[in-house]
């Protein structure tokens, strides 16, 4: 499968961004679906991650702020981001597997196929 993340931007604190992440070559219905992002100077970190079944899981640091959805449809799945602060600063990547399972949703080493990233830049 494919991915092409896309939807980033330059954004003032407090705004709202949504981002997109678009499957092609197989079917995404059965994929787990995770946004991480990696700022500057620092490791790449889980963002959410949504199941198949729909369940989701967010960071802490973006929960009640952050929104992953799917449309299985259009093989897309979402992140909507509201309340934007400076430290959400990154390239946003998302990335899917068919093999995640519970224990390791939150490690960029589960996922095997990611998206080129999308860079969301939160001004002050």
């Amino acid at each position: 499968v494919q991915l092409q993340a896309f939807g980033g931007g330059l954004v003032q604190a407090g705004d709202y961004l949504k981002l997109s992440c678009a499957a092609s070559g197989r079917p995404f219905s059965t994929y787990t679906v995770g946004w991480f992002r990696q700022a500057p100077g620092k490791e790449r970190e889980f963002v959410a991650a949504i199941r198949r079944t729909g369940h989701t899981f967010y960071a802490n640091s973006v929960k009640g702020r952050f929104t992953i959805s799917r449309d299985n449809v259009l093989n897309t799945v979402y992140l909507q981001m509201s309340s934007l602060k400076p430290e959400d600063t990154a390239v946003y990547y998302c990335a899917a597997d068919e093999g995640v399972i519970l224990s390791t949703i939150r490690l960029s080493s589960a996922y095997d196929y990611w998206g080129q990233g999308t860079l969301v830049t939160v001004s002050s």
